[in-house]
């Protein structure tokens, strides 16, 4: 298995290449704000062939780079139907203005292929199989993606906004829903294996062991409190 990521942008969303192997077929995930480049050097350098891009909501951070890395690559790109709206319509999925300077520059639209996720569907792509869990709470749309078990490596879960290390997504932007965050981290993240490896949509790689024993959040989830404000700290959009 062949995992590359990098941090993109002025929020730091970590954009995920996914092989099974250098040489062979990969997904893009979550290519948000100046990830193009990123996406293309790694590619050359372990000489993949993109099939899809896997979005795992719809804010800016996450997206702003799908259109041009679809566009060079000639793939089709997979967004949950309640956050589509962002694609068209970035600045109202974050609150802001229209002509905000948090959206200067950036050209943000729907890919000419954009497919619609299924939540418990699983997405078999690049010789892959990732199960979808619909986990709203970040935004109306947020998904997650899990890889499952193999010979050499453990269960990989890319967590989108949902689950940080050490932290959980923010839910004061618009869509955004403390109850729904804290019934989604109950129902996707807490029944998983301890040695699951969580990649996250911001910040360092973890597992669901160590998240149930550290984090705050997903403790009080576990002790059956997922109530109350906003989370945080919080980390991007």
């Amino acid at each position: 298995m062949l995992i590359a990521g990098f941090p993109a942008g002025a929020w730091g969303t970590n954009c995920y290449v996914v092989a099974p192997a250098a040489g062979e077929e990969c997904v893009i995930i979550d290519p948000g704000v100046d990830a193009t480049q990123g996406v293309e050097d790694v590619l050359a350098k372990h000489r993949l062939k993109p099939v899809a891009v896997i979005l795992s909501h719809g804010h800016v951070d996450h997206v702003a780079s799908v259109l041009p890395v679809c566009g060079a690559h000639d793939v089709p790109a997979w967004l949950h139907p309640a956050d589509r709206y962002m694609l068209s319509d970035p600045a109202t999925a974050i609150g802001a203005s229209v002509g905000s300077p948090l959206l200067a520059g950036l050209t943000v639209g729907e890919p000419d292929d954009l497919r619609e996720l299924t939540d418990g569907e699983t997405l078999a792509l690049a010789g892959l199989e990732f199960g979808v869990a619909h986990a709203p709470g970040h935004t109306k749309g947020s998904v997650t993606y899990r890889l499952p078990e193999s010979a050499d490596i453990p269960s990989v879960f890319f967590s989108g906004d949902l689950l940080f290390a050490g932290s959980v997504g923010r839910t004061d932007l618009p869509g955004g829903d403390t109850a729904e965050l804290y019934e989604s981290l109950a129902r996707v993240c807490l029944p998983l294996d301890d040695s699951t490896v969580v990649l996250s949509g911001h910040g360092p790689q973890t597992t669901i062991g160590r998240e149930r024993a550290t984090n705050p959040f997903l403790g009080k989830v576990a002790g059956g409190h997922g109530t109350g404000d906003d989370p945080a700290p919080r980390r991007g959009l």
